[in-house]
């Protein structure tokens, strides 16, 4: 079964489809089957509208699930996992692409698609370097900002289109303010149809939340536009969707242009690889088993050189996509296949129907699929359970609302990272005290009861000691003692919660260890990982605090001083 990721070997390490293929029980085949259908129900009508957020044709969506959705499977350690186009990304590469084409549309078009291939240039460095720890730097905090931020984005730019008249292209504010003053423009067809629409998606989603709404949505809604000759009446449409496969190759894209897209193509893959991974941990631990990082980076970049070569756009593992895949009942990864293959029947005979399907109605499915993205919920429960991180979502959601998509991201990571070196470099040094009644020690700021050994003074370092806290750390230690009233005559180095030191740490640690001395107060380290010990030893730092072995407890510091031995 895909999700085990260890103890593969040959073809498997690379393609793990290889594996778990050759277990395939046929009585999961009913249940990928099913799986399948449903997930190319609701990707169908998504990937149409998140090709228009895109700017692009609405065929472009259909390419990019089609071709990276053939391919996907095969590589990928999640069994629910399902790469199609995203909000997200499509916005990012429409609202990038815009200033780079210059208003041309075979220029556009080439551009996406080649931006889909850098992606999984990117995406294969990544793997190839097993690089799969940086999406641990985009926190869930930032995260939740940034989805909140995204939803309402996207709503801002899909309002006017449900309303029956052109939006503006910019930020949140400039997108809003141009609705509210354009409200005259309504269209009541267009309006008419696409409220229809939302109702019922609404409603779908409250009470038939596994059932494939959407596309019973977009075949009335044909049928309305084709029986009341709604173009007749101003609304506009889809229009012209080709028939057929597109021709398949690397698009022609000036070297002048390939510069500017390096940066658009970091962001599509960082914002990819982060919702390919949270989607699949958080399926996996819902159902069991684990995702290899690592593993989807190779997914990610099958997926996007396929979507390339055929003329899409850049794909990651959707998170709405990839619930509704679970949902639907999938075994393994195999119904990402089956949803391909559904995908090509559409490209190949359905394309024609598509073409009568109004703008409204592709705006209200974009508009229900994003409220699962504004999640205030979460935001109350990170203001609850933490300020800090409360204000690392909060400055993400500001970001992208402000300063668009990938700064809004790139703020919020970056906030996070400061506020994780801060918490790092100020660490808290627990004072402990015996357990009444035992021989073991706990921080007694969290357990007053805790009884204070006279003459002894115990600290603990939560954090392993580097170079930018350890002057910090020696400083809050030196400054405890020698305030002490009265002076200690011994300081126990608890080092249990250190399990790394570096090498100027452990000279500034000796460094104090001897200055305290000279006033007669020792300091004997205790409790020391394997690690520290051998940098303190090479650095010859462990004769200062006391020798260092693996056998010395805090209880065993605390009782040579009581006992009087001094070694």
């Amino acid at each position: 079964m895909p999700g085990a990721t260890s103890g593969r070997s040959g073809i498997a390490r690379f393609i793990p489809a290889a594996e778990w293929i050759r277990g395939y029980d046929r009585s999961w085949l009913p249940r990928d089957l099913i799986a399948g259908v449903t997930l190319a129900a609701y990707l169908i009508p998504a990937a149409l509208g998140d090709a228009t957020l895109a700017n692009l044709p609405p065929q472009t969506g259909l390419y990019a699930s089609l071709f990276g959705g053939a391919v996907f499977w095969l590589f990928c350690s999640s069994r629910y996992t399902a790469v199609s186009v995203t909000s997200a990304i499509s916005l990012l590469i429409g609202s990038t692409l815009g200033e780079i084409s210059h208003g041309d549309p075979s220029r556009f078009g080439a551009l996406a698609a080649f931006t889909a291939l850098l992606v999984a240039l990117i995406a294969f460095i990544a793997w190839l370097a097993r690089a799969g720890v940086i999406v641990n730097f985009i926190s869930e905090s930032v995260m939740v900002g940034f989805k909140c931020g995204v939803a309402l984005f996207l709503g801002s730019t899909q309002l006017p289109k449900l309303f029956g008249f052109h939006g503006a292209h910019g930020t949140f504010w400039t997108n809003a303010a141009y609705f509210f003053t354009h409200l005259r423009e309504t269209n009541p067809a267009a309006l008419a149809m696409g409220g229809a629409a939302l109702v019922v998606l609404v409603l779908g989603k409250i009470f038939l939340r596994t059932k494939p709404v959407a596309l019973f949505v977009v075949a009335a809604a044909i049928a309305v536009s084709a029986a009341l000759k709604l173009e007749a009446h101003g609304v506009s449409l889809i229009g012209a969707v080709p028939r057929g496969l597109p021709p398949l190759g690397i698009p022609t894209v000036p070297w002048a242009d390939v510069n500017q897209l390096i940066e658009l193509s970091g962001a599509c893959f960082l914002l990819a690889a982060v919702e390919t991974v949270a989607i699949g941990r958080a399926l996996s631990a819902e159902h069991g088993g684990r995702i290899d990082p690592n593993q989807e980076f190779l997914a990610l970049a099958a997926a996007n050189l396929t979507a390339g070569f055929g003329r899409g756009l850049a794909v990651g593992g959707g998170s709405s996509q990839s619930l509704v895949n679970e949902s639907g009942g999938a075994r393994t990864p195999l119904s990402g296949a089956i949803a391909a293959g559904f995908v090509l029947i559409v490209v190949l005979f359905l394309t024609q129907a598509l073409s009568l399907l109004p703008q409204a109605v592709l705006a209200a499915i974009v508009l229900v699929a994003v409220t699962g993205l504004f999640q205030v919920s979460a935001f109350a429960a990170l203001r609850r359970a933490s300020r800090a991180e409360f204000v690392v979502a909060l400055a993400a959601f500001v970001g992208v609302l402000g300063a668009g998509m990938l700064r809004g991201v790139l703020l919020g990571a970056i906030i996070s990272l400061i506020e994780l070196l801060r918490r790092v470099s100020r660490p808290h040094i627990a004072v402990l005290g015996r357990i009444p009644g035992s021989q073991r020690f706990s921080d007694m700021e969290r357990h007053p009861d805790n009884e204070a050994v006279p003459g002894v003074l115990i600290f603990r370092p939560e954090v392993s000691l580097v170079y930018f806290n350890v002057d910090g750390i020696c400083d809050g230690i030196r400054e405890k003692v020698l305030s002490a009233m009265p002076l200690p005559r011994f300081v126990v180095l608890d080092l249990s919660s250190s399990p790394t030191i570096d090498l100027q740490s452990a000279h500034t640690l000796a460094g104090m260890a001897r200055e305290l001395a000279a006033k007669g107060i020792p300091v004997h380290a205790a409790e020391t990982h394997a690690s520290v010990r051998d940098m303190l030893r090479k650095v010859g730092a462990d004769a200062a605090l006391g020798g260092v072995n693996r056998f010395r407890s805090v209880a065993d510091a605390v009782e040579e001083f009581e006992a009087g031995v001094r070694p």
